[in-house]
Order: C-alpha cells, then sequence, then structure tokens
C-alpha cells in the first residue's frame, strides 16, 4: 500500500508544522523562515515521512476564524520556504479550497481536509483537478452518540462516495477517523475517541491507509489530568502505539522523534501476534 508514493509497508510519521498562533499547542507554532526550516529539517532526520502545514487551527473547541486572505498567506509563505528544503510530501491542512490551491500551486503535494469535502464543495473539484492525493477526516453531525465506530465509518462512506463521484481514484485516497474533532456531550468526548482507537481495525474494510492523528490531544488531558497540551506526550506516545496495534498507517504528531520510536516498536510486536 502507498500514499503520495510513501511505502506504508511499515507505519509512517507525518510531522505537524502549524504556522496559526492560534493553533492548541503553542509548541508547534513556528513563525520565523529559519525555524520554520530547521524544524522540517530536523523531523525528516527523525524520521518524518510527511509534513503538515497548517496556516488556521482546527481544533473544534476554539474561536479559530480567521480571514483566508491571512490563511491563504500563512500557508504560501511556509510551503514556498519548505518547498526548496524538504524532500517528502507536504501535505496542506485546510477546509478551503482556495487555499488548497494555493498551497498547491506554492508546492504542496496532499489536500488534508477536516472537514472530509463536505465543508467547502469546491475542494474535491481541486483535489481532481492539480491530481493531488487527499486525507479524507471522518465529519458530519453525531445523531447516534453511543455508536463511535459506526458513525465513523458512515461519515467516512458519505466522504468517500463524494470523492468517487467526482472522479478522485481509490489510490490518492488515506482516512482519518477525526479524534478530537467529534466531540458529543454524552458519552463524554474521550470515551468516544478511545472507543474509535481501540477498535480502528474496523476501518481496514475501506481498503485505504488509516491517518491518526492523537498528538497532545485534549482527550489525554481529559484521561490522564494534563491540562497542559505542553504535558502530554506519555499519554500521547501510549495512544499512538495502540493505534498501530489496530492498523494504523500514518500517524500524524508534533513529536516525530519520540513518536517513531513508539511507532517502530508497536509495530514490530504487532508482526508477532498470533491472532
Amino acid at each position: 500500500m502507498k500514499f503520495a508514493g510513501v511505502n506504508l509497508e511499515e507505519p509512517k510519521i507525518m510531522g505537524v508544522i502549524n504556522v496559526s498562533p492560534e493553533s492548541f499547542y503553542k509548541g508547534s507554532v513556528k513563525q520565523s523562515e529559519d525555524e520554520l526550516i530547521r524544524t522540517a529539517l530536523k523531523m525528516i532526520e527523525d524520521g518524518a515521512s510527511f509534513i503538515d502545514i497548517g496556516a488556521k487551527s482546527t481544533a473544534p473547541y476554539l474561536e479559530t476564524q480567521i480571514p483566508v486572505e491571512e490563511e491563504i498567506r500563512r500557508a504560501v509563505w511556509a510551503i514556498s520556504t519548505l518547498r526548496d528544503y524538504v524532500n517528502v510530501p507536504i501535505s496542506i491542512d485546510t477546509t478551503n479550497a482556495k487555499v488548497a490551491e494555493e498551497a498547491i500551486k506554492a508546492g504542496a503535494d496532499i489536500i488534508n481536509d477536516v472537514s472530509g469535502l463536505k465543508g467547502d464543495s469546491e475542494m474535491v473539484k481541486i483535489a481532481k483537478e492539480y491530481g493531488v492525493p487527499v486525507i479524507i477526516c471522518a465529519h458530519g453531525e453525531v445523531r447516534d452518540f453511543m455508536e463511535p465506530v459506526h458513525t465513523v465509518i458512515s461519515f467516512l462512506q458519505e466522504s468517500l462516495q463524494i470523492a468517487y463521484k467526482n472522479g478522485i481514484e481509490k489510490e490518492k485516497i488515506a482516512i482519518d477517523p477525526a479524534i478530537g474533532f467529534l466531540r458529543p456531550s454524552y458519552p463524554p468526548w474521550y470515551e468516544w475517541d478511545s472507543k474509535v482507537i481501540a477498535n480502528l481495525n474496523m476501518l481496514k474494510m475501506f481498503g485505504l491507509p488509516i491517518l491518526v492523528g492523537v498528538s497532545r490531544k485534549s482527550f489525554i488531558g481529559a484521561i490522564t489530568g494534563r491540562k497542559d497540551p505542553g504535558e502530554r506526550l506519555p499519554g500521547s506516545l501510549a495512544a499512538t502505539a495502540i493505534a498501530v496495534w489496530n492498523g494504523a498507517n500514518i500517524i500524524r504528531t508534533h513529536d516525530v522523534k519520540e513518536t517513531f520510536d513508539a511507532v517502530r516498536l508497536a509495530w514490530f510486536i504487532r508482526k508477532f501476534r498470533l491472532v
């Protein structure tokens, strides 16, 4: 299995770099050219096979609205800055088709859309026009709060229909179960996310690469009592190992070096599982 030309026989790492000051984890935010380049090169040295650029926070519990022109400015600056230095695929984390298009023109290779192609109707057209791979996230209005896994599957099925009907090839799609984004009031969102991770193997039914982002997210803080995202690395590594054990192909993280070791160990041990 491959995604964006990267062999996924072993799980791979996607390093997250934000150029959005409003992002929930301030340690991920880079605002100077030198810092941006050094961070990306260090991530690749530490084992990242992808770099993901976020120019606007997508955290569902934050007030993150900024003008689209500002999101474009940030995205184009970051990607055009990195393109001459980075030899791995770069993804743009956005729900706006205009941002995606300008990011691709600046050198982005992948669209990472947490709205699952359901937000901006032009997004799927941009993906098709430019022939770039897409990461499709489970997205929708939760109706059955007691069925997190089946809800994620249903949302992904809806998004995949949009992709396939618009000519996006299966080989250019990865799926994301939306850890941290579907936040019901009951059961608590941290139970929801935990159930999805525990049953991640059910998403193998799609025959697509599974990308999981758990890095320093609030469900880890809720379970461990660590309110500060800066204190959530150990919990992130534990959740990462479980996700890999249950079939994750790509792990999106702020902490590449530590996550690389957790992924490698979980994958190595998993090879010896008898059932």
